[in-house]
């Protein structure tokens, strides 16, 4: 199953998310499928935290795949 989910990268302290279409079997920051977007938690005031694709986000939906609590939380704020 494809879930739509965010995979961490960044330093310690300073966290960065891709959210990533990806294998439910592969490993949370391991192989992915396609790269749908960010979410940078700290980011300054005057700087981008959120992008998604949703033209991206509504394919995979369409052909199953299923959203984290986290990236549904995302869009919906988004």
């Amino acid at each position: 199953m494809v879930v739509i989910r965010l995979a961490r990268g960044g330093n310690k302290h300073r966290p960065y998310y891709s959210i990533v279409a990806a294998d439910s079997r592969a490993r949370r920051d391991g192989r992915f499928i396609e790269k749908l977007g960010f979410y940078n938690p700290v980011a300054a005031a005057n700087v981008e935290a959120v992008r998604i694709n949703n033209e991206r986000v509504d394919y995979w939906t369409s052909v199953g795949a299923q959203l984290s609590p986290a990236v549904k939380k995302l869009l919906k704020n988004a």
